[in-house]
């Protein structure tokens, strides 16, 4: 199935209620994760979107928002937090798959994640152009950082979160990814 295909064919009445990636051309349905792993991404997405208010450039993307990451055959993965400096506006942004791949990927493990998968998934979005990868452990509160070439960086929940080299200018604690507001 070809990335057109597929968004396409999980946007079926369906199929709604039901949550899909394409890996090489094969559908694979996922499970919904739960309560704390929203808690955590919405945490992410937030600071994240903050520091693009801030600075006034970049976007965030939630919610799976697909990303195409290998072509012939298709893979789309669903990273649960994008961020984004392009050059695109509302009006001319992709209404499917990205194409484009996004400067920063955040993976919140879920509890049905396995390492070999959840590996692979990194590796096929930083051989697809993610410049820097997050894998966010809500039970061990820490990050794992992947870049392309480079063994992944552990950070704990008391360590400095940067986004060296790309985003450069962004910092915060690991923990603020698992604090609950006002804490």
């Amino acid at each position: 199935m070809t990335a057109r295909e597929f968004f396409n064919w999980v946007h079926c009445p369906e199929n709604e209620a039901r949550f899909f990636e394409l890996d090489r051309g094969e559908v694979v349905e996922l499970s919904r994760p739960g309560k704390y792993h929203g808690f955590v991404c919405g945490n992410v997405a937030g600071i994240l979107r903050n520091f693009a208010i801030q600075r006034r450039k970049g976007y965030v993307c939630t919610n799976d928002a697909g990303v195409l990451v290998e072509r012939d055959p298709d893979t789309v993965r669903g990273p649960d937090v994008t961020f984004y400096e392009d050059d695109q506006s509302l009006d001319n942004m992709e209404r499917q798959y990205a194409e484009r791949p996004p400067l920063l990927a955040v993976e919140v493990l879920s509890p049905n994640d396995r390492i070999n998968k959840t590996n692979r998934r990194i590796a096929q979005m930083l051989r697809g152009g993610v410049a820097i990868v997050w894998l966010v452990d809500p039970d061990s509160r820490d990050v794992s950082v992947y870049r392309i070439g480079q063994d992944p960086l552990l950070l704990l929940e008391a360590q400095e979160l940067t986004g060296d080299p790309v985003l450069a200018d962004f910092r915060c604690q690991v923990a603020e990814f698992f604090a609950m507001p006002g804490a």
